[in-house]
């Protein structure tokens, strides 16, 4: 049957669990059950190959291996080869995974291979908030179907998908006030960054165009013969003889506005000697001509002849207009996610998984969100958070009055072990036989008959009411009876106190208690 009243909450239907999915595994039993403690010693050749060893005897030194040059050092206690020792072999050892050869330590000439240590992500605040029109549109759906969902698998959908939710990146403030990060908003296209200096270089990179003008003038080229140029082995820019005067300061260049976060002797050692007269000659028409800059979106004019020139006016025309520090900015929800910025990229993704797996600070907001829409919550067996249109509440049957029909259906959610609309619905009110189908007639709708449309007002009312809980599996219950309040007895009065004796009586001496002396 089809049930016009019962609505679908789009993706919260499902059963869902509180805890995230790495806590919902059941933990192996004995988990070092296999391990007796001796794993970390090396195995022994007898252990190895059986009770004989290597001479395949049953005899007390059957486990020695025979040596092969001479006689050697004193035996090791597994038996195994030597390593040194006059006239004994070396034998063929390894370094161990703490770095060590067999538990020796280090030695001479070892290389360690370390992985190079992450650099810390930035300190700064990020706040995860729902989508304000896709939140109405939950409350509003939760008010109809009058069903519980758990309110961490609500927020754990939000954050599945990025139209669904925005993320608001501020600062945090020290002592005394002081930003330990600062923020920067780029103009030009809202993206954040750390420093002034990253803001400025990603706007000459990314919106050149913007504000300047490439302009080629021909020029005398340079007087010599050359056989052989280099050429940079990451991006295939040709910088020239290494003997020419301009060569250094072209290294230079490129390292600072292409690989600035290389090394300067790693990006060095990328560079090689090219001796391809195709690739000379295309070195020797580039210096045939004069690369200027014209000045855009000023007032007068004006033409810059390097790029350092550029950069110097972009600092001292543009780059106050460009660059603004802010304390807090949102990225909306549906907005182009990418991060320019690595560290701050770095940042979002650590948080994002962080809240998907258990996104606490989501929920505590969506509480306070559901809260303001007049949602109740509730747990159930003191562990899963719900929400739902109202809290359980117990009704007595046998002192509240009700009607036949509310009765009826509470009585049965409680004797019917998992039950669920569609069976209180079969058993309660089922429909009328179907009819047959006719060949060439589309098959109507079953209508609701009159007993059903009946039942499915009191159970609307129930639900709403919260003597009936339906969750978001289907499943229905009833309000559990409150447990009686444990009254505490009043503590007895305590025994009055002796009277103190006044300060005068007696002879004892009085202290000093600074000082420790009698006075």
């Amino acid at each position: 049957m089809s049930n016009d009243s019962e609505i679908n909450l789009n993706d919260l239907s499902g059963d869902w669990q509180f805890l995230p999915s790495w806590a919902q595994e059941t933990p192996a039993a004995e988990k070092y059950a296999r391990y007796s403690g001796g794993e970390g010693e090396r195995p022994s050749f007898r252990d190895s190959r059986g009770p004989g060893g290597f001479g395949g005897g049953g005899g007390r030194g059957g486990g020695r291996p025979p040596q092969r040059g001479g006689p050697g050092g004193p035996p090791r206690r597994d038996g195994g080869p030597q390593r040194g020792g006059p006239g004994g072999p070396r034998g063929d050892f390894r370094r161990d995974d703490r770095g060590g050869h067999g538990g020796q330590g280090p030695r001479e000439g070892d290389r360690f291979e370390r992985r190079p240590e992450l650099p810390p992500l930035p300190e700064l605040n990020a706040v995860f908030r729902p989508d304000a029109r896709g939140l109405e549109s939950l409350a509003r759906q939760l008010k109809v179907s009058a069903r519980a969902y758990p309110l961490f698998q609500i927020a754990q959908m939000i954050l599945e998908k990025p139209e669904r939710h925005s993320i608001t990146l501020s600062v945090v403030k020290g002592q005394g006030g002081a930003i330990v990060q600062p923020l920067f908003l780029c103009a030009l296209d809202d993206t954040l960054w750390l420093s002034e200096k990253e803001v400025v270089a990603y706007a000459l990179e990314k919106h050149f165009a913007t504000f300047y003008q490439e302009e080629k003038t021909p020029c005398d080229p340079p007087k010599g013969t050359y056989t052989f140029v280099a050429q940079c082995g990451l991006s295939g820019v040709i910088l020239g003889p290494p003997n020419h005067h301009d060569y250094q300061n072209s290294l230079h260049r490129l390292h600072t506005e292409r690989f600035g976060r290389m090394s300067f002797d790693d990006f060095k050692a990328r560079v090689k000697i090219v001796k391809d007269e195709a690739v000379v000659k295309k070195w020797l028409e580039d210096l045939s001509f004069k690369l200027e800059f014209n000045c855009l979106n000023v007032a007068e004019p004006l033409r810059l002849a390097s790029r350092d020139d550029v950069e110097k006016h972009f600092h001292q025309v543009h780059a106050a207009n460009l660059v603004k520090p802010v304390e807090s900015h949102t990225i909306v929800s549906g907005a182009n996610r990418a991060m320019p910025c690595r560290p701050l990229a770095t940042l979002l993704r650590v948080q994002l998984e962080d809240q998907r797996r258990f996104p606490l600070q989501l929920a505590t907001l969506l509480s306070q969100l559901f809260a303001s829409h007049g949602l109740q919550f509730f747990k159930r067996e003191k562990t899963i958070t719900h929400v739902c249109v109202a809290r359980p509440h117990y009704i007595d049957l046998e002192t509240t009055p009700v009607s036949a029909g509310v009765k009826r259906i509470i009585e049965f959610v409680s004797a019917t072990p998992k039950c669920t609309r569609k069976i209180l619905i079969d058993s309660l009110a089922p429909s009328a036989a179907p009819v047959a189908p006719v060949e060439g007639v589309p098959a109507e709708k079953p209508q609701p008959t009159a007993e059903q449309s009946t039942l499915l007002a009191d159970l609307h009312w129930v639900l709403h009411q919260g003597h009936v809980i339906e969750f978001s599996s289907g499943l229905m219950e009833t309000a559990k009876r409150p447990l009686p309040k444990l009254v505490k007895e009043p503590k007895p009065a305590p025994a009055p106190r002796a009277p103190r004796p006044p300060k005068d009586a007696g002879y004892l001496p009085a202290f000093n208690i600074v000082a420790g002396l009698v006075y």
